[in-house]
C-alpha cells in the first residue's frame, strides 16, 4: 500500500534520511549473511488496480474516496494516485493446494463489494490496463487523490525536472501520439495486477534472473493497453507511458548513459538482492523522505527485526517492472519477495488468475529445470524480447534459447506451458486449478486473441461507423459487461454500435472530438492549389497556417466559389488575388480544446458559422465543422428507433 507519511526532504532531511538509508543497507546484509529471513515457506499474493466511470457517460469519475467511505470496514481497499482509481489488496497465502483458487475466489469477493459501493455513487468499475475513455484533462492535478504522499511524490518529480515544455508522451502504433502535459499525472493511465512471489536469500538471484527472462512472453500473452486517448499504439501502451511520465532525465550534448526511474534494469543479477538497492541508491537521487522512528542497526544489536523504512520508501520511488521486496511475514520473521510489475489488470478476473498462474508456475518450473538461466540467454536480448513485446504483443517474435527466432504464440504453446504446468505441479497447486488456468492461456494462444487484439480489432471495426469518443464509450461499455460475466477474453465477440443503447456526449469536450489529421495551406500559396486541394480530399474548409503552426486564417468553399465565378467580371478587386492571403478570412472566430461541444454549437449557431479552428496557445491542434455535428446528432436520432 505505500508508506503514508512521506515529505519532499529538504537538504537537512535528506541528510539524515540518506543516513538511515545506509543503515537500512548495512541491516539488511547483515541479515541475509546472519540466515534471519524465512525460508521454509512460501507465499504468493497480489495488489489489484481498478478505475472507477460514470455510470452513464463510462468517462473517469474521481469518486475514489466517497466510494472508500463504504469500504471503511475493509481494511483491504485503499486509494491509487488518482481519483478515479482504486486499489484492493489479496491476503498473503501458502503457495500451495488451492491457493490460486482462493486468490481468484479473494479477487471477485473483494469486487463484488466495491461494485456495490461504486453503485451507490453511480460508478461503475472498469478492469483495463488503460481505459480507453481517459482523457488528457483527466490528469490535470486536480484530479491526485487529496493524499499527502500523492502530492509530495508529484512534487517531488517536478522538482526533478528539467524540462521547460513538461512531460513529453511520444508513441507510434498504427496511429502515432506526440503530447505534452504539465504533470507526472500521466502515471495515472495506467492500472495494473501486481503478483507477490516470496523467495529465499539463496534463490533470490536465480529466480529474478528467471522472471526477467520470462517478462516478455509473459508481457506478451497478457497485453491489453493498445489504446491511450483514441490512438493505437503500442499493445501494451503502460510499458512506455509509465516511463516516460516519470522521465526527469535531460537530454546532453555527449552520450552519457541515463537510466530513467522506471527501467527493466541493465544487467543480470550475479550474488544478491543487493546488487539492485544498492544500484538503485547509487544511481537515483533520494526523491522521498520520512521521519524515522528506528535505528535499524541498534534493533539489529537488539536481536529485533527492523522495518528498513527508509530502504522501502526508496525503493517505492524506484521503479523496476520486477521489483525486489523486504517484508515482516506475521510471524515476525523477514522474508524476500518478486513484485511482477509487468501485467495490466484485466480483462477479467480469470484472465488475470491465469496470467498470475502462468508466470508463477513458470518461475517456478524453469528454477528447477535451469541451474542458471543465463547459460542460456543474454541481457540484452532479454531486454530487447521486453521491448519488443510491449510493442507487438502476441504478435512478437522473440530471440530465445541460443539465438534462435521463435513466434510468442509457438514458444508459449510449444516450450512454455509445459515447464509452467510442471512449476505449478511441484508445488502441489491442485490438478483442476492448473489445467484450468493455463487452458485459459493456451486457447488464448490459440486463438491469437489477447486484450490488445480484442480492443485495437473492435476499436478499428467501429471507428468505421462512429466517432471516436463513441467508439471507445461503446468499448468501455462492452468491457464491462464481459468482465461481470467472468468470461475470458479470447472468447469476447467484437462488439457492435447497437449494444450501447444509450450514449451520452453530454459534457463532450472539443479536444474528444475535433479532426486532428488536418490539410491545410499558407498565405502565398496559389488559391489554383486551394482549389485543387478541396477538390481532391472533398473539404469545404482549409485553415490557414504560418510555418511555427500558427492560424492565421481560414479558406471556405464559399469565399472560392464567389472568387471563381466574379474572376473576369469589370471592376472586380478580386481579378488581382493570386494567393491565399488575398482571399482567406483573417482572424476566424476559434475555440479551444476545453470548449464543451454544446458551447461549440452554440458559438457556430449564433454566428452562422459552418466551422470552428481549434486553438491552442496559438498553435492550430484541430478543426470541427457542422458535418461532425451531424454525425453526432444522425447517431443519436438512430437510438430513438
Amino acid at each position: 500500500m505505500g508508506e503514508e507519511k512521506v515529505t519532499v526532504p529538504t537538504a537537512d532531511s535528506r541528510s539524515n534520511f540518506t543516513h538511515h538509508l545506509l543503515r537500512d543497507v548495512q541491516a539488511l546484509e547483515y541479515m541475509l549473511k546472519h540466515e534471519w529471513f524465512e525460508t521454509d515457506t512460501i507465499r504468493i499474493g497480489a495488489e489489484q488496480e481498478m478505475c472507477l466511470v460514470d455510470k452513464k457517460t463510462l468517462k473517469p469519475t474521481p469518486k475514489n474516496i466517497s466510494v472508500l467511505k463504504k469500504l471503511a470496514d475493509y481494511p483491504w481497499a485503499t486509494t491509487e494516485i488518482a481519483q478515479f482509481n482504486l486499489e484492493s489488496n489479496f491476503t498473503p497465502r501458502v503457495f500451495t493446494g488451492a491457493a490460486l483458487r482462493d486468490m481468484e475466489a479473494e479477487n471477485i469477493y473483494q469486487l463484488n463489494i466495491i461494485r456495490e459501493a461504486a453503485k451507490s455513487s453511480n460508478a461503475h468499475i472498469v478492469l483495463t490496463g488503460i481505459l480507453p475513455t481517459l482523457r488528457k484533462f483527466d490528469l490535470a492535478l486536480e484530479n491526485l487523490t487529496p493524499k499527502p504522499r500523492y502530492l509530495a511524490l508529484i512534487e517531488a518529480i517536478k522538482a526533478q525536472q528539467k524540462n521547460v515544455r513538461g512531460f513529453e508522451l511520444n508513441l507510434q502504433g498504427i496511429d502515432e501520439l506526440h503530447i505534452n502535459h504539465d504533470s507526472p499525472l500521466l502515471e495515472a493511465c495506467n492500472t495494473s495486477y501486481q503478483v507477490h512471489l516470496q523467495v529465499t536469500p539463496d534463490t533470490f538471484v536465480p529466480i529474478y534472473n528467471i522472471a526477467q527472462a520470462v517478462a516478455a512472453p509473459i508481457l506478451a500473452i497478457a497485453a491489453n493497453s493498445p489504446l491511450v486517448f483514441g490512438k493505437r499504439l503500442w499493445h501494451e501502451s503502460r510499458i512506455a507511458l509509465f516511463q516516460q511520465s516519470l522521465d526527469v532525465r535531460t537530454s546532453k550534448e555527449h552520450l552519457r548513459q541515463s537510466e530513467p526511474r522506471v527501467s527493466f534494469g541493465t544487467r543480470w543479477l550475479d550474488k544478491s538482492i543487493m546488487e539492485i538497492y544498492k544500484e538503485d541508491i547509487a544511481r537515483f537521487r533520494v526523491l522521498l523522505g520520512t521521519d524515522i522512528d528506528e535505528d535499524s542497526l541498534e534493533l539489529i544489536s537488539q536481536k529485533k527485526v527492523p522495518k528498513l523504512r527508509a530502504l522501502q520508501v526508496h525503493n517505492g520511488t524506484v521503479y523496476r517492472w520486477n521489483r525486489p521486496c523486504y517484508g515482516i511475514s506475521d510471524n515476525g520473521m523477514p522474508h524476500l519477495r518478486i513484485e511482477n510489475r509487468v501485467l495490466p489488470a484485466g480483462p477479467t478476473v480469470i484472465d488475470q488468475t491465469a496470467n498470475a498462474a502462468f508466470w508463477l508456475g513458470l518461475v517456478t518450473g524453469m528454477a528447477h529445470e535451469f541451474k542458471d538461466i543465463r547459460e542460456h540467454l543474454s541481457f540484452a536480448d532479454v531486454k530487447d524480447n521486453f521491448s519488443k513485446a510491449a510493442k507487438f504483443g502476441i504478435d512478437t517474435q522473440f530471440t530465445w534459447f541460443h539465438n534462435r527466432k521463435i513466434s510468442c504464440r509457438d514458444l508459449i504453446l510449444n516450450e512454455l506451458l509445459p515447464v509452467a504446468y510442471n512449476g505449478l505441479k511441484a508445488r502441489n497447486i491442485d490438478q483442476a486449478d492448473i489445467e484450468r488456468y493455463l487452458g485459459v492461456i493456451q486457447q488464448r494462444a490459440e486463438a491469437h486473441q489477447n486484450g490488445a487484439r480484442w480492443l485495437l480489432k473492435s476499436f478499428t471495426h467501429l471507428t468505421e461507423r462512429v466517432n471516436r469518443d463513441e467508439a471507445v464509450t461503446i468499448l468501455t461499455s462492452q468491457m464491462v459487461k464481459c468482465q461481470m460475466k467472468e468470461d475470458p477474453v479470447h472468447k469476447w465477440p467484437l462488439p457492435k454500435v447497437e449494444d450501447l443503447k444509450h450514449y451520452r456526449p453530454v459534457g463532450l469536450r472539443v479536444e474528444e472530438f475535433m479532426e486532428t489529421d488536418l490539410f491545410t495551406v499558407r498565405e502565398n500559396d496559389l488559391l489554383e492549389l486551394v482549389g485543387d486541394l478541396m477538390d481532391w480530399r472533398k473539404l469545404r474548409y482549409l485553415p490557414v497556417e504560418d510555418e511555427d503552426g500558427h492560424l492565421c486564417g481560414l479558406i471556405t468553399t464559399r469565399k472560392l466559389l464567389r472568387y471563381y465565378i466574379q474572376k473576369g467580371r469589370i471592376n472586380n478587386e478580386m481579378n488581382d488575388y493570386r494567393t491565399v492571403g488575398d482571399l482567406m478570412i483573417e482572424s476566424p472566430a476559434t475555440v479551444s480544446p476545453q470548449t464543451t461541444i454544446k458551447e461549440a454549437m452554440q458559438i457556430m449557431r449564433s454566428g452562422k458559422l459552418g466551422c470552428l479552428p481549434v486553438v491552442k496557445d496559438d498553435e492550430l491542434v484541430g478543426l470541427i465543422t457542422e458535418m461532425d455535428f451531424l454525425r453526432v446528432a444522425g447517431r443519436l436520432i438512430e437510438r430513438l428507433k
